[in-house]
């Protein structure tokens, strides 16, 4: 297992717990924020306005996390709530409702009126409806990364940090790991689930994939009203913002808020980690537009990094040169959440180069250049065929 975030660390927890002899390899320290499992919080939502062929997915994610804090006695899932506001045309309301009808999930309409009474400290545009979705929130990535590993090394899996891969190749016999400080490690099998250093890994497949800076701002609010147990987990598609934004109630650290995917283009060695005065202002307009008295002091900030996909979907499959090989990675910005149903998927390609979860949208044959892949060009973010929310009960 190469990369021991997110997905890796649920992976390599998996295997060993279906009695796998499993190796972990990470090129940072153990608990370090360098990659892009870190952040203190994620949203985690069934009424997914990426694709309704997500949901099955994050039914199964929303199971494991709280299998994973039974089995840990770890916290790392707490559901107060989504709220997503935007006008009916909006893809992100469009797309969670096409999601909703599709799969059951419950997603309440609130029209202007209620979305004001419900929500008083907001300052809604002309148009504005809201969605809450009650049965999401946020997930905890630090938590949830580090009772996976507990987990994995309970179960007898070896882990090794601080130590760089920096090359594979396919053998007959086995699959080599070349280390960048010297020496090889071999494995009769091997998942990829590096992040945003996995285009660079991955010999042989020229992944399109490219890795955008993101940052994330804590402020602190000035008014209490945006605390946890009085609002919850948001998410903007407004006009005239260079993204959507989204954030999280204050869990006593401030209020956490993002622009979701407003960066430039960056080599992930090279990640400008240090917050810009741009940065924070980018972010507090954004907010304090749309939740006065939010974006107050500011208390930290935290450069992250999408590896983003040309269609923003996820790569989930074998290496199509050595079956031995799975391959995660170009989460694009929108993964964690899905972190131990993908363990599950990479455990399956491993053991039987197939897995029960449908995954065939997030094939790596999608990015054929002559357009014959299965899902090629059918998936596009926030398409899902909805052309209006307006009657949504």
């Amino acid at each position: 297992m190469v990369g021991l975030g997110g997905m890796g660390s649920a992976s390599l927890a998996t295997l060993a717990a279906r009695g796998k002899r499993v190796l972990g390899i990470e090129a940072f320290a153990r608990g370090h924020e360098l990659g892009a499992s870190a952040g203190r919080s994620r949203i985690v939502r069934k009424a997914y306005f990426e694709h309704a062929a997500y949901v099955p997915l994050l039914s199964r994610a929303y199971e494991l996390w709280r299998e994973l804090e039974s089995a840990s006695g770890a916290h790392v899932l707490t559901l107060p709530g989504v709220l997503m506001v935007g006008d009916a045309a909006s893809a992100v309301l469009c797309g969670a409702f096409e999601s909703a009808r599709l799969h059951g999930i419950l997603l309440k309409r609130l029209d202007a009126a209620a979305l004001a009474a419900r929500y008083p400290a907001l300052r809604l545009r002309p148009g504005e409806i809201g969605f809450i979705e009650p049965e999401a929130g946020v997930v905890f990535p630090e938590r949830a990364v580090a009772a996976q590993l507990a987990r994995a090394e309970a179960h007898g899996a070896d882990t090794i940090f601080a130590t760089r891969v920096a090359r594979f190749r396919s053998e007959p016999d086995a699959v080599v790991l070349e280390l960048a400080g010297g020496g090889e490690i071999r494995t009769e099998r091997l998942a990829l689930c590096a992040g945003p250093w996995l285009a660079q890994l991955s010999t042989g497949l020229e992944l399109p994939i490219r890795v955008q800076r993101n940052v994330q701002i804590w402020f602190r609010p000035v008014v209490a009203d945006f605390s946890l147990g009085r609002f919850p987990a948001f998410f903007l598609d407004r006009s005239g913002l260079p993204a959507p934004l989204y954030g999280f109630p204050d869990f006593g650290e401030g209020v956490k808020a993002a622009l979701h995917g407003y960066g430039v283009t960056v080599s992930p060695d090279d990640l400008e980690r240090a917050i810009l005065p741009a940065d924070i202002a980018a972010v507090r307009s954004a907010l304090e537009d749309f939740m006065p008295g939010a974006a107050g002091e500011f208390v930290a900030g935290k450069a992250c990094m999408y590896a983003l996909t040309p269609d923003e979907h996820f790569i989930l499959d074998v290496h199509p040169a050595d079956p031995r090989i799975a391959v995660a990675g170009g989460f694009s910005g929108h993964g964690f959440k899905f972190a131990p149903v993908v363990g599950e998927i990479v455990a399956d390609l491993l053991a039987d180069g197939v897995t029960r979860h449908p995954i065939g949208f997030l094939r790596l044959d999608r990015f054929d250049p002559a357009g014959g892949g299965k899902g090629s060009g059918r998936f596009r973010r926030k398409k899902n065929g909805c052309e209006s929310v307006c009657d949504l009960p």
